[in-house]
């Protein structure tokens, strides 16, 4: 027990810093639109990067040094791409939370943008499998490790998903989604920046 309380305690420090894939879990729980397909889809992916990081990915990495540029590299040029989006939202403005007469989301329009914002977002592989991975060394139940921060991932992306529906009323306002996107468009290109530098 020992074990899962240390590493749900630091998988879910390192999940609750604001992203690109929880800015768009916060959306989607507030849109009310494929939340238990999006928050399940990021859970299994956490925990099978955190199943690969706990089996030693981590010497992969360091075997093949070039890697490490290419997810940097392609990984903030989506973030860039990703935020000019979130921009755009922004400036054209006028969307408020109206489930009438909006076009919803297609479901696989949606899990391909989470499974994009989770793979190829290098923070994710550097929090999961490299950082998580090598701590789980020091713990000689790697598995209860694993275990626990595989399930702080399904913890947080499930209360993120359906707790942001207590958020409904402030994005009844267009104006607030204007906010919301401006703010996440500013993290993704922020985000793009300290990992290109």
């Amino acid at each position: 027990m020992q074990a899962a309380a240390a590493g749900f305690a630091l998988g879910l420090s390192l999940i609750l810093a604001i992203g690109a894939q929880n800015a768009f879990v916060l959306r989607q729980g507030i849109r009310r639109e494929h939340v238990f397909a999006t928050v399940l889809t990021c859970a299994i992916s956490d925990a099978l990067l955190i199943a690969v990081g706990v089996a030693g990915f981590g010497a992969l990495a360091e075997a093949l040094p070039w890697l490490e540029s290419v997810m940097r590299y392609g990984g903030a040029a989506f973030l860039v791409w990703y935020g000019a989006r979130n921009f755009l939202a922004a400036w054209r403005g006028g969307q408020a939370l109206e489930t009438e007469g909006r076009v919803r989301s297609s479901l696989k329009g949606v899990l391909g943008t989470v499974l994009m914002l989770t793979w190829l977002n290098p923070h994710v592989y550097l929090d999961t499998v490299v950082l998580l991975g090598s701590i789980s060394a020091q713990w000689e139940n790697k598995l209860g490790f694993a275990l626990g921060a595989m399930t702080s991932s399904f913890v947080f992306f499930f209360s993120l998903g359906y707790g942001a529906r207590l958020l409904r009323p402030f994005f009844a306002k267009p104006r607030s989604w204007q906010i919301l996107d401006a703010v996440v468009g500013a993290t993704m290109w922020a985000i793009a920046v300290k990992l290109v530098l």
